[in-house]
């Protein structure tokens, strides 16, 4: 017999669940200044209360979304730096992983209602780029271990890991958010990865 407890935990934890597909609804269909934690919890069907005693606040709960798509479209494990494996290989793997958030529309879209809520509120913004960072990205792990195990030449893994990301948001990003162009094609994903990582290597690999 499951103990209470144990259906208690199930329990809160498909009311989170619940809340989260809600919110990813309602912000996208609303965008972020109309959402409001009432809509969400009726949509959820719990209460106010429920929500705010998983979020406790709309802001919170945004950030925890991105980072739940992120999750579920990583398959919820990041990618560990190995010893034993080629460089390029590995990035080439990460930037894969990244290309499948960056294709995901519930991602993008979400993307573009932060970046409308930031403009029209940078102080909220900066809020939001604050709870987003608060664990550390993947890319950044892993380029934190190379350096350290002395394959890449890295003094700021966080400045190194936003110059590669950069690279790939050029093509596989910003024209999807202020464009709406499609996402990238295989061939193209596979060009536009190739060369980032060979210019990165190029200038860190040890």
């Amino acid at each position: 017999m499951p103990s209470s407890t144990n259906t208690s935990q199930r329990l809160t934890d498909r009311k989170r669940k619940a809340i989260i597909e809600a919110a990813i609804d309602e912000f996208r269909t609303a965008g972020f200044e109309t959402t409001s934690m009432d809509r969400i919890a009726a949509r959820a069907e719990v209460s106010k209360r429920t929500v705010y005693n998983h979020f406790p606040s709309k802001e919170v709960l945004f950030a925890e979304i991105l980072h739940h798509l992120w999750e579920a479209i990583a398959g919820g494990e990041a990618l560990a730096y190995r010893a034993d494996r080629s460089l390029r290989d590995q990035l080439l793997e990460l930037i894969a992983q990244k290309f499948r958030l960056l294709n995901d529309e519930a991602f993008v879209s979400l993307a573009r209602v932060a970046i409308a809520a930031g403009i029209h509120s940078p102080e909220r913004a900066r809020d939001m780029v604050t709870r987003m960072s608060e664990r550390e990205e993947g890319l950044t792990v892993w380029i934190r271990a190379a350096a350290k195990d002395g394959r890449l030449k890295i003094d700021d893994p966080v400045f190194a890991s936003h110059q590669l990301q950069g690279l790939i948001k050029n093509f596989a990003f910003w024209p999807q958010i202020t464009l709406a162009q499609p996402p990238l094609n295989a061939a193209m994903q596979k060009l536009v990865a190739e060369t980032a990582v060979d210019m990165f290597l190029g200038y860190y690999a040890s």
